[in-house]
């Protein structure tokens, strides 16, 4: 089992900044990777950014050049930086786990086949 537990998340004014942080525990063997998801009201969670073993990352389009994703493995703990944040950025934002996000372009990848969640994290940008 790995549990992750999230920080960093609040309210912003669009055009700001947030750091999200993701912390793992548990078994943290290293045979999984790890990303971001989120989900806005009445829509449907998608992936946001994934990086792999090699931190490789991938990136969904809407929030390319503005988020930039990393780890720190000795401290098992996964970050989302967010710059430029809009209003439609806001959103539940997840810290998920999984084998697939090592292998996969998060774009790719249904939030149905993720073993592992954190219970989230709320970003508001306002205009």
């Amino acid at each position: 089992q790995v549990q992750l537990v999230e920080s960093g998340g609040g309210s912003v004014q669009a055009g700001g900044s947030l750091r999200l942080s993701c912390t793992a525990s548990g078994y943290t063997d290293g045979s999984y990777c790890m990303g971001w998801f989120r989900q806005a009201p009445g829509k449907e969670r998608e992936g946001v950014a994934g990086i792999d073993s090699d931190s490789s990352t991938s990136y969904a389009d809407s929030v390319k050049g503005r988020f930039t994703i990393s780890q720190d493995n000795a401290k098992n703990t996964l970050y989302l930086q967010m710059n430029s944040l809009k209003p439609e950025d806001t959103a539940m934002y997840y810290c998920a786990a999984d084998g697939l996000l090592c292998a996969a372009s998060i774009g790719t990848i249904s939030d149905l086949w993720i073993n592992y969640w954190g219970q989230g994290t709320q970003v508001t940008v306002s205009s």
